[in-house]
């Protein structure tokens, strides 16, 4: 991919909003600011003279002033909206920009500085063999980061009929457990899955991301060590997957913000996990578009968070 298309790529995947909206709204605001104030004019005109047939015209002007000063409250509110929203994107920009910079800034340095250590200096074998898994660590970590990047723009778009096949939810989540388990090296009893044989219609590479993006966070966020639950079950012909992990869980008034895009709790920058805030929003999106819904609760005791999606459509497998 070329670096333009990756800047259009990265780009899009942000809120772009036209200007012609809120440049009329302010356009018709000021004209009602206008007729407001000639109309007081002529309110205290006719007012002054006191004049009994000139009463019908001050009763028009009044109610006319009326309805032209609460389309004016209704503006003012309206552009108090788009400057929140403004604001609240601007923020997302930026920790967007501090978290991918830092996500490729890490690896970079660490390859660089081993790549450096190989060149200058004589290693022996198992040296170079801990160098180079280092290197594949961090080359894992840049892919990584650009695949989160490719899915939240294409998961925006709504996946054609033909895309979708009859997928096993219970063979994609051990997929996903074997996968997030080789990337961190952990052993088998740290992610216990239980799931009923399940399958749906749907978009095996868009199930996959949500699925492994919940395991992810659940071994990022979980407890040292981590320890993480996964169940599937199949009720009223849908299924419901659940990941329960060991953390620190999540305040109540956080659950639904920590689904936007770009939203990481806490300050970017001082940051000891990885991430781009990007991966509960691939999960939100692949299951709204799969008509389900994803809930935050507390573990049991409440200690941790149990992720739970609906997904509707889903039989059992005969």
């Amino acid at each position: 991919m070329s670096s333009r298309n990756c800047d259009i790529t990265i780009w899009s995947m942000f809120e772009h909003r036209s200007l012609k909206w809120p440049i009329t709204l302010g356009v018709v605001m000021i004209v009602l600011v206008i007729l407001m104030t000639v109309g007081w004019v002529l309110l205290t005109v006719i007012g002054a003279i006191g004049n009994e047939d000139d009463a019908p015209a001050y009763w028009v002007l009044l109610s006319a002033g009326s309805v032209s000063l609460a389309c004016i409250l209704a503006g003012v509110i309206v552009y108090l909206i788009q400057l929140v929203q403004a604001t609240n994107m601007n923020r997302r920009q930026s920790n967007f920009v501090d978290s991918v910079t830092h996500e490729l800034k890490s690896p970079i340095a660490s390859l660089k500085l081993y790549l450096q250590t190989l060149s200058r200096r004589q290693v022996n074998d198992e040296q170079r063999e801990n160098f180079h898994r280092y290197m594949l660590a961090d080359v894992e970590r840049l892919d990584q980061l650009i695949n989160h990047l490719l899915d939240a723009a294409r998961v925006k778009r709504p996946d054609p009929e033909e895309l979708r096949e009859t997928c096993r939810v219970d063979e994609l989540l051990e997929q996903c457990r074997a996968s997030i388990q080789a990337r961190y090296e952990l052993g088998d009893e740290v992610i216990t899955l239980d799931a009923e044989p399940i399958e749906l219609s749907a978009n095996p590479v868009d199930l996959t991301i949500a699925f492994r993006n919940l395991l992810d966070n659940a071994i990022k966020y979980g407890g040292s060590p981590p320890e993480v639950a996964v169940t599937a079950r199949l009720c009223d012909g849908a299924a419901w997957v659940s990941v329960a992990d060991n953390g620190a869980g999540i305040p109540r008034k956080l659950r639904r913000k920590i689904f936007g895009r770009f939203v990481r709790l806490g300050n970017e920058l001082e940051r000891s996990r990885q991430g781009t805030g990007l991966g509960l929003y691939l999960v939100r999106t692949v299951v709204r578009s799969l008509g389900g819904s994803v809930r935050v609760r507390d573990g049991r005791n409440r200690s941790g968070t149990i992720f739970e999606l609906h997904l509707p459509n889903a039989n059992t497998v005969k």
